[in-house]
């Protein structure tokens, strides 16, 4: 069996846009990969560590806990073996408490590409590939998120171009979310229910890939 871990935020966790509901796994896009590479004949298992408000390697003013960088090492122990990490984070570095570019949270997914790679792992157990995701840009904030994001789409300026160059640099795989996904116009930063499923069957076709060249 294949196991992929996702680490992620609240996109990923499938908060439901302006409010404080969360989308069911069916309907969230690693449910949908995993559904989708099951139904392509692939053993796999789908393992989700989203945590709202999540940033790359910066802490919240207010709530603890949403440093990535924290404890991702041994998330990869507590996991293994694994065959793919999927890293889909930056989002929330563009907060309003924090004053972050995007070169600057692009690096902060690079230091978490090598905490995965130093992880205390079991002898014989697989260092996972890494599949770097870029989120979907992200528009003016609206209703719940207004205050949150404020200034975010400026900030937020030119992150896909800089994770790419991340995965380049640290022989990643990459993907630009959005290729496939817009952030909604109900708070201009979720995903609407149809984006998970757009984003998660274009997903499973990029971990297949990926799963196969491990195989080889």
């Amino acid at each position: 069996m294949h196991q992929v871990l996702v680490y992620a935020d609240s996109l990923s966790w499938g908060i439901i846009p302006n409010t404080r509901r969360r989308l069911a796994y069916q309907d969230r896009w690693p449910g949908r990969m995993e559904f989708e590479l099951q139904d392509r004949g692939l053993n796999i298992r789908v393992i989700e560590d989203c945590l709202n408000g999540r940033r790359t390697a910066w802490d919240d003013p207010i709530k603890p806990g949403r440093n990535g960088l924290i404890g991702l090492e041994q998330r990869i122990e507590v996991n293994s073996p694994l065959s793919v990490a999927i890293l889909f984070l930056g989002t929330n570095d563009f907060q309003s408490s924090h004053r972050v570019d995007a070169g600057q949270s692009a690096r902060g997914i690079a230091t978490l590409v090598d905490a995965i790679r130093r992880s205390p792992i079991e002898p014989g157990m697989p260092i996972p590939d890494i599949l770097l995701i870029a989120p979907p840009k992200i528009q003016t904030a609206v209703g719940s998120m207004a205050e949150k994001f404020e200034g975010a789409e400026t900030k937020s300026a030119g992150l896909s171009e800089s994770i790419r160059k991340v995965a380049i640099e640290k022989q990643c795989d990459y993907f630009n979310a959005a290729e496939v996904a817009t952030t909604s116009v109900l708070d201009g930063v979720h995903l609407d229910k149809d984006q998970h499923h757009k984003l998660g069957i274009k997903l499973a076709g990029v971990v297949e890939d990926m799963l196969t060249r491990i195989e080889r």
